[in-house]
Order: structure tokens, then sequence, then C-alpha cells
């Protein structure tokens, strides 16, 4: 998928939480509708075969309840794309990211071969991707780190038949993992003071091989990364700092209009005075391939923050596709982060502050972030609102998928007139979540274990309730306002 991620480390986020987040992006002209399900452990499969690669493989016993974001309609698998288990430990998966020819040439990627095409006569399965990730590793792992290892261990068996890169967090870490080519993978722990940009290419800048084959401390990797490097001349550094991006990643004219420019704008957005962003002598610029993977932000990054980067349209710049003024051969020029075809953002919140067992939030939102609101859940649940899983397969005003594209359509037809109606739509939503999370964490504080699942359960229900209403009177408004925009329209009425 042509993604956007964000993580946040726990001493550079508000509350001292890691927080994770993806905006899931369907291909150019396409749409997958999603919906949010909590899995039942008694009813997960032992024995998976993916339905895209064909590839087989046999499950660990007592897999745990996790939170999913899967595809709405049959057809090409799960996709259970990102959530929450049972350990407070989460995951998103996948952000499609980049490589070149050398390393595709020394590792290829996995292909299914038919039985009749191969020579034995026999299918040969075409590795793991993004349709198997989450299913395959979250409810099995009790930490962020668990996560890398296992999910290490079965690129290492299976291979993979895409390059991808994928986030894992818990209440003390959070973990980023890529792979490389088709059996490979590189892993760094994402620093505590700090926050990771990514936008579809491989990202990791440094490493160090000597903790990755050590301690592990800040660094993992499959066990032959180093042979594998050195054997095939793909560390190009002058200095012996070996940097992964040079050696396994991609630096083509199309990453400086797809892909670069989002890592330019997040950090221009969070770090404003730490470099110069804008004009001939500026530090970086939305084409320059060296903008670094991770920062330490000038100040403590909320949710707000978050969404906000997540849903730009390079707003304040020349590059932004509904400016007014300014060269028009600019607006547009670069791919936005909010862009039209995101399916959903999830950003997986740990917090300290909570009692083990309610310290997860999941914040989800549909459709093109810059027109979407998202809302806060709590993930100790065994269902979610009907709201947010009936997606179904025709537009329906009873799912929150579907309402979510009709506003982002409507107020992307008429964006002067509709802005005012969704940012009052956007504080009216993301209010109400945090006055929901501020009246039930101090409920769960002084409730037991075993009463944590109704108090959240009741929570999400009440969160939805002003969701669904928010949402319906804001698709009034922007209907409203688009309908008076018709090109048919005509200023008289009746006499």
């Amino acid at each position: 998928m042509s993604c956007t991620t964000i993580l946040v480390g726990k001493n550079a986020s508000y509350d001292g939480s890691t927080m994770i987040a993806r905006n899931d992006d369907s291909g150019a002209g396409h749409y997958t509708p999603k919906k949010m399900i909590v899995s039942d452990p008694a009813a997960a499969p032992r024995h998976y075969r993916s339905v895209l690669s064909h590839v087989e493989i046999d499950l660990p016993d007592h897999p745990m309840r996790c939170t999913f974001v899967p595809n709405a309609l049959e057809g090409e698998g799960i996709w259970a794309a990102a959530g929450v288990n049972e350990a407070e430990v989460a995951m998103t998966a996948t952000e499609t990211i980049t490589s070149n020819e050398r390393v595709l040439g020394a590792d290829p990627l996995v292909n299914l071969i038919p039985a009749d095409q191969s020579t034995d006569g026999k299918e040969h399965a075409g590795g793991i991707g993004e349709e198997d990730l989450v299913m395959l590793v979250l409810p099995y792992i009790h930490t962020a780190r668990e996560g890398v290892e296992r999910l290490g261990s079965l690129l290492e068996e299976f291979g993979t038949y895409e390059m991808n890169g994928i986030a894992f967090s818990d209440v003390s870490e959070i973990w980023w993992l890529e792979t490389i080519g088709g059996h490979h993978w590189i892993a760094r722990r994402v620093p505590d003071n700090a926050y990771v940009v990514m936008p579809n290419q491989l990202g990791i800048d440094s490493f160090d091989w000597n903790d990755a084959f050590g301690e592990k401390k800040e660094y993992m990797c499959s066990e032959d990364m180093k042979e594998f490097t050195d054997r095939y001349h793909l560390d190009l550094s002058m200095d012996g700092m070996f940097n992964p991006r040079d050696a396994f990643g991609s630096h083509e004219d199309a990453d400086h209009v797809y892909n670069t420019p989002r890592a330019w704008y997040m950090a221009r957005t969070l770090n404003p005075h730490t470099f110069s962003w804008d004009g001939p002598d500026a530090d970086f610029s939305p084409e320059s391939d060296d903008i670094p993977w991770c920062f330490v932000p000038e100040k403590k990054i909320t949710p707000a923050d978050v969404k906000y980067v997540l849903s730009s349209h390079f707003q304040g710049t020349p590059y932004d596709p509904y400016a007014v003024y300014g060269p028009a051969e600019s607006r547009g020029k670069y791919r936005s982060i909010g862009i039209n075809r995101t399916d959903f953002l999830a950003m997986m919140q740990i917090r300290p502050d909570m009692p083990k067992g309610c310290r997860a939030l999941e914040w989800l939102a549909f459709a093109s972030n810059a027109f979407n609101a998202w809302i806060p859940l709590y993930t100790a649940v065994s269902t979610v609102p009907a709201y947010l899983s009936c997606t179904g397969k025709h537009v329906s005003t009873d799912s929150f998928y579907w309402n979510s594209r009709l506003i982002s359509a409507l107020s992307d037809a008429g964006f002067r007139k509709c802005q005012n109606h969704i940012e009052r739509y956007q504080l009216a939503v993301q209010s109400e979540g945090n006055a929901v999370i501020d009246r039930y964490d101090p409920v769960l504080k002084a409730a037991s274990p075993d009463e944590y699942e109704k108090i959240c359960e009741k929570a999400n229900s009440e969160m939805c309730a002003t969701l669904r209403e928010e949402t319906a009177k804001t698709l009034d408004a922007v209907l409203d306002e688009t309908s008076n925009l018709m090109k048919n329209c005509f200023a008289r009425s009746d006499a």
C-alpha cells in the first residue's frame, strides 16, 4: 500500500506514551473499504493459507485477542493492517518501501509459481506480504521486540514478494523493521526522544553492526545480513559509516515527487526552527535524498500533531493543490500525505500512566484525512460499535467508512465553501474524544481488571454516538454547500 507512517518515542510524546500511526492508502484510482473488528481467539485458525501467495503456515497455540482493521470485502484475504493485542503490543503493517536493482538481483522477491508452470509440477508459494503479516504476528507477541523477532524468522523462512516497513510498539519501545530483498531484513529501535517519518521509501539511515550481532539493544537484522551486504558490495559508504538507505534503498526521480516531499513536510511541521526548509539555501528541500529518518522534536508531540501531519496537503506551501495564490505550476506538484485514496488512519497509543490491561488506545479514521475526523477507542474490548464494523460493499449512511468517503468527496468538490464545516466537525469530534478519555480514565484507574472490558465498551459506545451525530450533521452541511456549486445552478427562484 502507498502509505505514510510516523512513529513517536515515549520521551517525545506529550504524556510519555509510545505512538505509532499510519495512513493506509490504496493505489491510484482505487479505494478499499475497511472496518474495525476485534478477533475471537477461540475462532482463530491453527493453519494459515494466504489468498494471494498461497503460502501455508502453521500457527502457534494460544493466540491473543486483537483489534484489526481488515478489508470489509472478501476476495483478497484479511489484510488486518493495524491493531493492539491483549498484551498491549501494537503493530501496523505495512508501509510499502523501495529498493534497488543491486539488492533485488542478489535476493529476488519471491513469486508464486503455479504447478503447471513449475519444473517439478508442484506449486511454489510466493512468500508472505501485507495481506498476511498482522495475522501471522500480532496475536502471538508480548513485546515489540518479540514482534521483530517473530516477523524476522518468518521472512527468513518463507520470504516475501514485496518490500515493506513494519512498526511494533509496547509501553516502553517502538521498533521499525524493513525488508531487504526476498529474505533479508533490518530493524532499528526508535530513540525514545525522537520521532520517525516514513514516506514509502526505505528509511533507516544508520546501522550499528556490532550491536545487531551483539547485545541487540538498538538494532537487529537477519543472521547473514552483514555477509550478504559484503558479498554483493552493497555498502556505498566512503567513510565506513554504513547507511542502509544508500545500500538498500532508492534515490529515483519518482521519489522526489512521490516520497521525499512527505518526509520534508512532516519534519518541517514538527521541527520548523531546527533547520531551514524553504528557499535556495534550505538545509532540506522536498526533493532531498538525505532527510533524516528520525528527529528530536522542538516540543512534545500530541495526537493532534500526528493527525495534522498525516492529513497534510502541503498547506502553507506553494505545493498545496487547493492553493488560490502562488504559481499555478507548483500546485499539486507533490503527492499529498492526506490523499484522496486513504482507506484508514490508525494510531496505536500505549500509555504508561494507566493500569496494565487498559493502557492502549487506538485512534481511528476512514477516508481522506484532509476532511475526516478521528476518535480514540479503548482496545480492552471484545466488540466495537457497529458504526465502525458494518462497512459493506455499497454506500450506506449507517457506516462510518462510507460517511467519511462521502464527506471527503463532497468537501473536495467545494473546498472553500466546506472548509469551515470540516474544521468544526474535526474540532467537535476530536474534543469529545479527549473528553471521553478524560471521563473514563479515572473510572478505569479505580476499577478492578475484570471490570475493564465493560467500562471500555461503554466509553467506546459513547464516543461513537457523538461521532455518528456529528458526522451526520457534517454530511448534511457539505451536501448543501456542494449542491449550491453545481454548474446548473441559477440565482433566480420563482416569483
